[in-house]
């Protein structure tokens, strides 16, 4: 059975992940007052606002009635399929949801670097059912510096632990 979906949901979901993560490091950001943490996350925001950009960008020159791309085993579009069903992340899921006053700075870390994985593993399906060589790359891009996030938060992490 051949999986077709609107490449204008699959989009939509990359931005609303980016979305998500400027708002998740934003208010964690305003929960310390610490000038190094509030930059990092604050900085960390800013990137995630850059990402979403980009997959506005890609969406506009990409954008068609089905998103078909090169997939003979068909497994790029049952993978992001689960994403888009909400198997894997949940639909209308917030993790500015979790934070509070209360949460502390090795609980946000680890959220922040679950988060992280979870974006890297969706955009490997989209990249991988992407057409053109030029919007593998965009995406490419975003994958290295989600994987650069991860290591900021690791170190981070490692640091107060």
């Amino acid at each position: 059975m051949k999986l077709y979906f609107n490449a204008d949901e699959v989009f939509e979901m990359a931005e609303d992940i980016e979305r998500q993560g400027t708002a998740f490091y934003s208010k964690a950001a305003g929960l310390f007052s610490d000038s190094d943490i509030k930059n990092m996350l604050e900085g960390l925001s800013k990137m995630e606002v850059a990402h979403e950009k980009k997959f506005k960008k890609m969406r506009s020159e990409i954008l068609s009635d089905v998103f078909k791309g090169y997939d003979p085993d068909e497994m790029a579009t049952a993978y992001i399929h689960a994403f888009t069903e909400g198997k894997v992340f949940a639909k209308g899921s917030n993790m500015c949801d979790a934070l509070s006053s209360k949460s502390t700075l090795s609980e946000i870390l680890r959220m922040a670097i679950e988060a992280e994985k979870n974006s890297i593993l969706f955009y490997t399906g989209i990249r991988k059912a992407l057409p053109e060589a030029k919007s593998k790359d965009a995406i490419e891009d975003i994958i290295d510096e989600e994987m650069k996030h991860i290591v900021m938060l690791s170190d981070k992490l490692n640091s107060i632990a």
